[in-house]
């Protein structure tokens, strides 16, 4: 699985020029059990770094940002319905949304896994 990754600790899988995005697995160890998620509206255009969702735990709320521009174009029911698949499968039935670039260049400013290991102290 080709993913990339944020310094905010999201990933996003590329097919085309749309992403699916969610947190990644250091980010709900920081954030421990998930409690409940804000997931954004479909069809809502979002910047590169905007915040696009909240996702709360136990512990902490943290926003969750948008790792490239663009529209999303679906959220994953489930997960709203679920939140604890952010902790059981974040990077498979944990995703929080789907995204169609507008900026599909932003994509190379993004950190590979050996760069985001480094980053996380992994």
């Amino acid at each position: 699985m080709s993913l990339k990754y944020t310094e905010d600790h999201e990933w996003l899988q590329l097919s085309g020029d749309t992403a699916v995005v969610g947190i990644t697995v250091h980010a709900q160890d920081a954030l421990g059990d998930v409690v409940f998620v804000d997931l954004p509206e479909v069809g809502a255009s979002f910047a590169q770094k905007e915040v696009a969702g909240v996702v709360e735990s136990v512990k902490a709320a943290a926003d969750v940002y948008m790792p490239v521009s663009g529209e999303v174009i679906e959220v994953n029911e489930a997960l709203r319905n679920d939140p604890s698949l952010a902790n059981s499968d974040p990077l498979g039935a944990g995703w929080f949304f789907k995204v169609k670039l507008s900026q599909p260049a932003e994509v190379d400013a993004l950190l590979d896994e050996t760069a985001y290991q480094q980053l996380a102290g992994s």
